[in-house]
C-alpha cells in the first residue's frame, strides 16, 4: 500500500528538485546555442570564406581565401568586413594592384573576370590612399597604373561604371590632360606629387588597379 504521506495532491507545487532541473535545462540549451553560433562564425573565417549574398558570383568563384577584420564583437551579425587575400581595403572597397602589365582593354577584361572593375576614384582620400599604396609596392616597383577613366572622343572623359565625370574631383598632373587624338586612357604616375598624378596616355601596356566592394558577413 502506498504511503499516504508520499502522495502529491492535485494543485500541489512540484518538489524543489524538479523546478531546479527545469531552469538548468534552459540554461544548458542557451549556452549550447551560443557555442554553436560562435563556432559557426569561427568556421566562416578560418575555412574558405563563408559567402554573403552581397558578394558578386564571379568573386565567389575566383577566390578561396579571404582576409576579414572587425571592430565589433565577433558574434554580432554582419560585423566582419572582408576582402580577397592580397587585396587592399580602404573604407568599403577592396583594391588589387597588379604586378603584370596589359593594355587598357585587357586590363578592363581582367578586372571584370574577377568580378571587379578598373578603379573608379570618387574622393581625394581614395586618390591619396591608392597613390600611397603604389609607392609602397615591393620590388620590382611598378610606375604607372591604369584607372577606370577613358575617353571614346577627345576630351569626353567617362568612368567605366558610368559615374559622371566631375572635373572638380579629377587629379590631373600639371598640364594634363593633353587630350591628343590617341591618348584616350588614364594612368596614375608613381612618383608625381600627390594628389595630382593622373596622365592621359596611349592605351598601351601598363599595370592596373581593380576595385570591388568589400563583403560584409
Amino acid at each position: 500500500m502506498m504511503d499516504h504521506q508520499s502522495r502529491v495532491s492535485p494543485g500541489t507545487a512540484a518538489p524543489a528538485e524538479e523546478r531546479s532541473c527545469s531552469w538548468l535545462n534552459i540554461w544548458v540549451f542557451l549556452i549550447f546555442a551560443l557555442a554553436i553560433k560562435a563556432a559557426f562564425v569561427t568556421i566562416c573565417l578560418v575555412v574558405p570564406f563563408c559567402h554573403s549574398t552581397d558578394q558578386p558570383t564571379a568573386l565567389q568563384q575566383q577566390f578561396s581565401e579571404w582576409k576579414c577584420d572587425s571592430a565589433v564583437p565577433q558574434v554580432t551579425a554582419r560585423g566582419w568586413t572582408c576582402c580577397p587575400k592580397d587585396w587592399r581595403r580602404f573604407q568599403r572597397s577592396c583594391y588589387f594592384l597588379s604586378l603584370d602589365v596589359m593594355n587598357w582593354a585587357e586590363s578592363e577584361q581582367n578586372c571584370t573576370g574577377m568580378g571587379s572593375q578598373l578603379v573608379v576614384i570618387n574622393s581625394k582620400e581614395e586618390q591619396v590612399f591608392l597613390s600611397e599604396q603604389i609607392r609602397q609596392s615591393k620590388e620590382p616597383k611598378p610606375d604607372n597604373f591604369y584607372i577606370g577613366l577613358f575617353a571614346e572622343k577627345v576630351g569626353k572623359w567617362q568612368w567605366v561604371d558610368k559615374t559622371p565625370y566631375n572635373v572638380t574631383a579629377a587629379f590631373w598632373r600639371k598640364g594634363e590632360p593633353s587630350e591628343t587624338l590617341d591618348e584616350n586612357c588614364v594612368i596614375i604616375h608613381r612618383d608625381t606629387e600627390l594628389p595630382n598624378n593622373w596622365n592621359d596616355v596611349r592605351c598601351l601596356k601598363y599595370h592596373r588597379i581593380c576595385e570591388v566592394a568589400a563583403v560584409t558577413v
